[in-house]
């Protein structure tokens, strides 16, 4: 008896937000690489500032302890002088933010950019719940942002996914009404990156088209008090286009100009300058093809969750 597999719940046009939350298998079951003796990833810890907040132990005062330390209220209690050990607190939250601009909107290998965006997002989202963090998402598109505040456990997967797939659905019904104005990417992401908490991460889904001319101070300023990853999405199309003419529109006055692709080998991979430039900032960047299978898109996002598992250096 032959089985019948259910057809896809999306034609690679839509974010679908139950298929974003059963991603979770995909990054359940990546096994991960072992940690440092250290408890972190490398052979020598680095120093921490300070001494952290969350205190872990009291216990009698020893040579050598920190007299500013003392627990005046055990100390009192117990007639001898007690301390406090405090574990330096590690920020396990995340920022997702999806670019759902005009410029995303496309695909020519059966996905969308902004659906490939949203998949991406969703895989890394699940890693950090995975390793106890907190997940929130900050889409932008040609109308106004949506903001979901971060939150642990599927319960705030759950909104991280319904978030995604409303988003998305806003964003094609503007450019389907001709409401598709595209603003630059230093214009809409000036308010995400406030609402990062210092050494949190920022997951930063794009193709990176019109960064606008702020967008490399933005992203310095954010790498001085938070960690920042890039998920450079990319259509087929971008990284090795058929031969032909083709035809763009270009400058103020929208002017119809033709590219022309030769026979030669036209694979962008090695040299993109989007890399380069998202690199020099500091970013962690990983690229994402739009048509990856999320398996595919699930391995390749597993090194930048790992943070979360050994805290941040």
């Amino acid at each position: 008896m032959s089985r019948i597999l259910p057809e896809p719940a999306t034609t690679g046009a839509e974010v679908d937000a139950d298929e974003l939350f059963r991603l979770r298998h995909l990054v359940r079951h990546i096994p991960e690489r072992g940690l440092a003796p250290t408890g972190r990833p490398g052979g020598f810890a680095g120093k921490r500032r300070g001494n952290g907040l969350e205190i872990v132990d009291v216990r009698p005062f020893s040579e050598g302890d920190d007299i500013r330390h003392v627990d005046a209220a055990a100390t009192a209690r117990t007639g001898r002088t007690h301390v406090r050990t405090f574990r330096d607190e590690r920020e396990k939250t995340a920022l997702l933010v999806a670019d759902f601009r005009p410029a995303m909107l496309w695909g020519t290998r059966g996905r969308l950019r902004s659906v490939a965006a949203a998949m991406a997002l969703a895989l890394a989202g699940w890693r950090v719940i995975e390793a106890g963090g907190r997940v929130g998402i900050f889409a932008i598109g040609a109308g106004a942002p949506l903001y979901v505040a971060p939150r642990g456990r599927e319960r705030g997967m759950a909104a991280v996914a319904g978030g995604l797939a409303r988003a998305h659905a806003d964003a094609i019904a503007a450019a389907a009404g001709g409401r598709s104005g595209d603003p630059t990417l230093d214009t809409a992401l000036e308010a995400a990156v406030s609402l990062v908490p210092r050494e949190g991460t920022l997951y930063l889904a794009t193709g990176l088209d019109t960064p606008g001319p702020e967008f490399d101070p933005l992203m310095s300023a954010l790498r001085r008090r938070a960690r920042l990853v890039a998920l450079l999405v990319r259509d087929r199309f971008e990284t090795a286009p058929p031969r032909g003419a083709y035809p763009f529109l270009s400058g103020a006055g929208s002017t119809l100009r033709w590219a022309y692709v030769t026979g030669r080998d036209t694979s962008v991979s090695a040299s993109d300058p989007r890399l380069a430039r998202l690199e020099r900032l500091g970013a962690e960047v990983r690229t994402i093809d739009a048509d990856a299978e999320p398996e595919a898109m699930a391995q390749s996002l597993v090194e930048f969750a790992k943070g979360f598992d050994a805290g941040r250096s």
